[in-house]
């Protein structure tokens, strides 16, 4: 029990820059509080002491801002970081080593009793501030997710996800930067390159259409080299692709 302890402090300690000491955050970290209540509690619930193992998670909520219902399973070296107003269902599952920020709801979308109905989570996960997975769906080893974001669906492994309802952008295979940047902690999920989709997917249209007016310009000067005089159309209004891309960034 202890060595599984001092593991816990050591990953907080790496991934949060502001923590000074391992007593600091055996004594001011709610995160760590509820994960050494969590395990008094499913303890008890699992040696059919359910009313106790409830009331003691309830404590748990009480004390530190986060609910972890007894039956969940949660691994090593998870870190709950801010934590205030964390939610984890009954047969959620956490893999090793991840991170999870305040405002998270790991939820259930079925009312079926003794059925998987909350989400699990892969080794290495993030999920960032105010996220919501709902499912009895697989979070994949290393992915992310946005802060904000409503998962309903499952996430590949490395992937990351997105927005409301969420938007999965897949890891780029071959590319070194983007393999770096994976292995890298990434705070409240968001990482280089990570944007969204939608977005990426506008800015390249924008892109195109800078190009389509750089050949349209060489198009006309290259006729009225001809001879062939343009000027009678009518001349549209400057597009400007710099101010189009701060409208969708």
């Amino acid at each position: 029990m202890f060595n599984r302890l001092r593991e816990d402090l050591a990953s907080i300690m790496e991934r949060d820059p502001a923590a000074r000491s391992g007593w600091e955050v055996a004594t001011c970290y709610p995160g760590f509080h509820a994960i050494v209540i969590h395990g008094w509690a499913r303890w008890l619930w699992h040696r059919d002491l359910k009313w106790l193992g409830r009331f003691t998670s309830q404590l748990a909520r009480f004390l530190t801002g986060i609910e972890i219902h007894p039956g969940a399973t949660i691994g090593r070296r998870v870190f709950i970081d801010h934590g205030f107003g964390v939610v984890i269902g009954e047969t959620a599952e956490i893999g090793d080593d991840c991170t999870i920020y305040q405002g998270v709801t790991l939820g259930g979308t079925s009312l079926a009793k003794g059925a998987k109905r909350h989400p699990t989570l892969g080794r290495g996960v993030i999920i960032g501030a105010g996220a919501k997975v709902l499912g009895g769906f697989t979070v994949g080893e290393g992915a992310k997710v946005g802060s904000n974001a409503v998962v309903t669906k499952e996430v590949p492994p490395g992937a990351t996800a997105v927005g409301n309802p969420a938007r999965i952008i897949l890891k780029e295979h071959g590319d070194p930067h983007g393999e770096a940047a994976a292995r890298m902690f990434a705070a409240y999920g968001v990482t280089p390159n990570g944007d969204d989709p939608l977005s990426k997917a506008l800015h390249g249209l924008i892109d195109n259409a800078t190009a389509q007016e750089h050949q349209i310009a060489s198009i006309l000067a290259s006729l009225k080299c001809a001879g062939i005089d343009c000027e009678s159309l009518r001349a549209g209004d400057k597009f400007d692709p710099a101010e189009m891309n701060k409208l969708v960034e």
